[in-house]
């Protein structure tokens, strides 16, 4: 629940930012007859585009550490964990 939590989050932060950043009447830039036309940036657009690929690699690797877990302890209690691995 957790690692499924902190995807919600990430989620939420990038609809966030897209909403703040789109604005209309703004252009793609790209070569066209319009003279001095409003062009959107496209830095916050890759900015965006690198936080979705990091959460998706985040989740995975999170999600491979909680199988690890699973197969070496029976619980996924943290607690239980814990118990079971300290010295």
């Amino acid at each position: 629940m957790k690692i499924v939590s902190m995807d919600v989050m990430s989620t939420g932060v990038i609809a966030f930012y897209v909403l703040i950043a789109s604005r209309e009447g703004l252009f793609t830039p790209i070569l066209d007859e319009v003279k001095k036309p409003t062009y959107a940036d496209p830095v916050p657009q890759a900015v965006i585009l690198t936080a979705i690929v990091i959460g998706f690699s985040i989740q995975a690797l999170m999600l491979v550490g909680v199988m690890k877990l699973a197969r070496d302890n029976p619980t996924l209690e943290s607690s239980e964990i814990e118990k079971n691995n300290t010295p």
